[in-house]
């Protein structure tokens, strides 16, 4: 499959510096790229290299304003979105497999459900009863669909995924492998020497557009609903518990835990292996950074990081003070021994006089 540039341009509403009837043939990363492939370059450690790139092809920012005097190099495309732009033509390249309607033999269907138009289900999968199934929904091998579930249109659930009875899950959806949702809260009450387990009645809702990450866990309370808003997006090994509300299109990167009845604002970004205590409140547009021990609400558009979390200027003046802990313990302990032998010798000279 091969492209000329003028082609390209016009798929991606780019302007071109250079030979418009050059020929691309693939993408590939800067590094790797060959005289036919495309490839783009967002900021300065890609674009100050740019006349070093073997690449035939490559997108850059509108604003950047390339070398006036280079005689040789890549055709450039300017884009608002190189990135966007670059993958928005990957498909071009790497085309989705399609595949034809199908309800494998060994797949099982519960009772009193509904499937909607053009179903992929693959080899054993479980569907139970009062099941609502959107149009052209893919349920590959090894999914477990538990009773009273509605699953929107277009939505796509990878191999051994649980999703467990009532859950609901919006249109276009993606579940990667081995996640479960709707599974119990970590829910118990105790009594005098035991813990005994509470009933859990509650159920999960996801909303448009989201995409939940391999391995995740997201579970239903003992009453209300867990929510998923629309284009929210969570990495791999995320855990959020029982009553979380996550706002539209929150990210939320690998190893974060959420602890219950925790409302999230829209559009924040929790980083990898934040932990967040439950009932408190995210705000719309926060930041929390890597590893944080979040443990009373958090404002709008705040940015917060350590542990315990404070604002991320301060955390950075911790930080910097941290590593030099041990050399002001021992200037301290010289100081300390000073300040005795001072004390001392005074108290000597008390005593003579």
């Amino acid at each position: 499959m091969e492209f000329t540039v003028n082609k390209i341009a016009g798929i991606i509403d780019a302007k071109i510096i250079g030979d418009v009837n050059a020929m691309v043939m693939g993408v590939s990363s800067f590094d790797e790229a060959g005289a036919h492939d495309l490839t783009f370059a967002c900021d300065s450690r890609y674009l100050s290299r740019l006349c070093l790139t073997k690449a035939g092809v490559v997108i850059i920012p509108d604003s950047y304003v390339p070398d006036a005097k280079r005689d040789n190099g890549p055709v450039l495309l300017k884009t608002a979105n190189p990135k966007l732009s670059f993958f928005k033509l990957v498909s071009l390249f790497h085309p989705e497999k399609m595949m034809l309607p199908f309800i494998h033999p060994s797949a099982h269907i519960g009772q009193l459900g509904e499937i909607g138009k053009d179903p992929v289900i693959e080899a054993n999968v479980y569907i139970g009863n009062h099941v609502h199934i959107g149009e052209n929904v893919r349920l590959m091998p090894g999914v477990y669909i538990g009773d009273n579930v509605c699953i929107g249109d277009e939505t796509l659930i990878k191999p051994n995924v649980t999703i467990l009875d009532g859950t609901r899950i919006g249109k276009r959806v993606i579940i990667h492998s081995g996640t479960v949702i709707g599974s119990d809260g970590f829910g118990f009450a105790q009594d005098i020497n035991e813990h005994r387990k509470l009933l859990h009645t509650g159920h999960v809702s996801i909303g448009d557009d989201a995409e939940i990450g391999a391995c995740n866990t997201i579970d239903r309370g003992t009453l209300g609903t867990t929510i998923i808003g629309n284009g929210v997006k969570t990495d791999n090994l995320v855990h959020i518990a029982h009553n979380v509300k996550v706002g539209d299109n929150t990210l939320i990167v690998a190893q974060v835990g959420i602890a219950g009845s925790t409302t999230v604002g829209r559009n924040v970004i929790i980083a990898g292996k934040a932990g967040i205590t439950g009932h408190i409140k995210i705000g719309d547009g926060a930041i929390i950074g890597p590893y944080s021990g979040v443990h009373s609400n958090v404002g709008e558009k705040e940015i917060v990081s350590g542990v315990p979390h404070m604002p991320h200027t301060l955390w950075r003046k911790v930080v910097s003070i941290m590593v030099r802990l041990p050399e002001m313990r021992k200037t301290l302990i010289s100081y300390e021994k000073r300040l005795k032998k001072i004390e001392n010798m005074n108290e000597q000279t008390e005593q003579k006089r």
